[in-house]
């Protein structure tokens, strides 16, 4: 692994236990400029897991707990007069920083989550006919409960093609959960909250890495392979929505950071398979025979990777 990403993720790993390849992939959607949706249950560690990552890196972090009454001035920030100088001044929001948090992004209003649009795209604000960039490097990281949806509202789809990727932390096994209970117990050492963790990185190590894996070396074969599991969400008859040319792109760049993070200059085949469900799956709209015959959107890409010849087979 490369050495600054090793020192990234191994301080990550003092907080979230058990979980590398989920920190490894939220790392690669970092160095491919992207944003993340985490979705999962309540309690597995999502919102640490986002801390950790801002607490490892010597920039700024902004989080805001999404609610009904979460205003897009909150997060684009406003103008208003200046009483002492009477004049108009500009108040920035929540969004400017290096890693911003949408902690339960689904439980803002529609007006609120819209505000994300032009900032995760565009990485800048308008207000009140004036654009103002945001900081560098800049990563909306948004977390997301798929079970208790009362009260929620559901992101559109436009929003949700945005995110670079959606991961899934998971329940941990029995030895990491048993490790997680005994930290600080019985002499045993480490840390368990993000905001006890140092900085390793600095944002010009960060840059430095997204240009180094932008160098990445790819060849026309990988960009056929991609393409022709792009296709296959576009042709099967268990998809009403196939994956739009932003999917292809994010599948893309993923794969070159993921080359980069395993310490390679190349791109293979692996490493598009390996990110095939977490980059692709959130942006598919399932047909009434998908769901009726494999369920979920990561199964019909699983399904997609499994059948799709990989470069070099006939």
């Amino acid at each position: 692994m490369n050495e600054k990403i090793a020192l990234l993720v191994n301080n990550i790993e003092n907080v979230i236990v058990g979980k590398r390849q989920v920190i490894i992939k939220l790392i690669a959607a970092l160095l491919a400029k992207g944003h993340v949706l985490i979705e999962d249950v309540p309690g597995v560690g999502k919102t640490q897991l986002v801390a950790a990552l801002s607490k490892s890196v010597s920039g700024k972090y902004n989080r805001v707990q999404f609610t009904p009454d979460v205003m897009p001035s909150d997060i684009m920030g406003f103008t208003m007069i200046n009483p002492e100088t009477k004049k108009m001044e500009y108040r920035s929001g929540s969004s400017f920083c290096n890693f911003f948090l949408a902690d339960e992004i689904n439980r803002a209003s529609p007006k609120a989550q819209s505000s994300l649009l032009e900032i995760m795209e565009e990485l800048q604000v308008s207000v009140d006919g004036v654009t103002r960039s945001l900081p560098v490097p800049f990563m909306t990281l948004a977390t997301q409960n798929p079970v208790e949806t009362y009260g929620t509202y559901h992101l559109p789809e436009a929003q949700m093609d945005r995110f670079i990727m959606k991961l899934s932390i998971g329940y941990p096994d029995r030895a990491d959960e048993a490790a997680i209970l005994l930290r600080g117990t019985n002499g045993e050492t480490g840390l368990m909250n993000a905001a006890a963790l140092s900085p390793v990185l600095e944002l010009s190590d960060i840059e430095a890495l997204r240009e180094e894996a932008e160098r990445i070396q790819t060849n026309n074969l990988i960009v056929d392979y991609i393409i022709n599991l792009v296709s296959a969400t576009r042709q099967t008859d268990m998809l009403m929505l196939g994956a739009s040319p932003r999917g292809s792109i994010a599948l893309f760049r993923t794969a070159k950071a993921l080359a980069l993070i395993n310490g390679r200059k190349y791109v293979i085949p692996d490493d598009i398979r390996e990110l095939a469900v977490s980059v692709l799956a959130h942006r598919l709209i399932l047909s009434p025979k998908g769901k009726s015959t494999l369920g979920t959107s990561a199964a019909i890409i699983n399904e997609i990777v499994r059948t799709v010849p990989l470069p070099g087979e006939f």
